[in-house]
């Protein structure tokens, strides 16, 4: 991909297996909110149904999400997130009672590199809660998944 190509926005690759972070819109604690934050799920899997990705794991915190995710044939990584956070901040904003973005412009999107190990990439995306001291233990902390587990 030449630098250009690059500067022109994000590569989708079908089968590629990304690790994205999104964050609320100035950081604000949607997510303390639980039923807030299983709607956000809802979209996650509401996607997966629509075979756009498979979510490998995820965790959603009180001001971002981390999520791992393989990229499907139909979908475009830029797209997909699009689609994630305007259906999401719709039902969320519903819930809330609020109007307006729920979601920062933009994602951090990390491609996953044959080398390093989804597992162990998962077990760190999962274990946010414990690091960020909301819970002791990670079963305890109840907005996330992977399939490993």
């Amino acid at each position: 991909m030449s630098y250009h190509h690059a500067l022109a926005g994000r590569c989708s690759i079908e089968g590629q297996i990304y690790h994205i972070t999104v964050c609320t819109r100035h950081r604000r604690r949607l997510f303390d909110d639980w039923h807030a934050g299983r709607l956000v799920i809802g979209e996650l899997r509401h996607l997966q149904e629509q075979q756009q990705a498979q979510s490998l794991a995820w965790v959603l915190m009180p001001e971002h999400l981390h999520w791992l995710l393989q990229l499907n044939e139909a979908a475009s990584l830029a797209g997909l997130i699009h689609t994630f956070k305007g259906r999401s901040a719709r039902r969320v904003n519903h819930h809330l009672g609020r109007s307006g973005a729920c979601w920062q412009r933009g994602f951090h999107d990390h491609a996953i590199r044959q080398e390093e190990d989804l597992r162990q990439i998962a077990r760190y995306i999962i274990a946010n809660p414990l690091r960020a001291g909301l819970v002791n233990r990670v079963g305890d902390y109840p907005l996330w998944d992977a399939i490993w587990i």
